[in-house]
């Protein structure tokens, strides 16, 4: 805060609250991983569009990117003892990023491509969570492309 000139009081006088503070860092940060993954797809051809979300994510870099990686892997057991308005509120910008990655997932319809969204999402999540605790970067990696061909081949069934 001392680089941007603020003290703690002027930094927190932009919130109403903890909570509202803890929401506009989870949006954030999951707009710059948004904006990541939208830079990825850019560079794929048509019908690539879900494995390069799928290869971005579960991508080593990210496993070891443990201050901007997704806010998910990163904060779900701390999502989870938020006030339910909080949680409501985390879940209604998840849901806006999951239609997102909906787009790019097979499905004889939308129904179906926003029923499997979730579950790719929150898998990915965990698989990230999970990797993170491998200390060999061997072993992690081999964990990392595993779980990439599962995922890709799951919600492509």
């Amino acid at each position: 805060m001392r680089d941007l000139r603020l003290t703690h009081g002027g930094f927190y006088r932009h919130f109403d609250s903890k909570e509202e503070l803890f929401i506009e860092a989870f949006r954030e940060s999951l707009e710059e991983l948004s904006r990541k993954m939208r830079s990825a797809i850019e560079h794929v051809p048509r019908g690539g569009e879900l494995k390069a979300v799928i290869n971005g994510y579960l991508d080593i870099e990210h496993s070891e990117d443990f201050a901007g990686g997704c806010p998910v892997a990163a904060l779900a057991t701390e999502i989870a003892r938020r006030p339910p308005k909080t949680r409501a509120a985390l879940l209604r910008i998840l849901t806006k990023n999951m239609a997102q990655v909906a787009k790019f997932i097979p499905g004889a319809t939308e129904e179906e491509r926003q029923r499997k969204a979730p579950l790719l999402i929150s898998g990915m999540a965990g698989t990230l969570t999970m990797s993170r605790m491998i200390v060999d970067v061997q072993q992690r990696q081999q964990f990392l492309e595993g779980a990439k061909k599962f995922y890709f081949d799951a919600v492509c069934k």
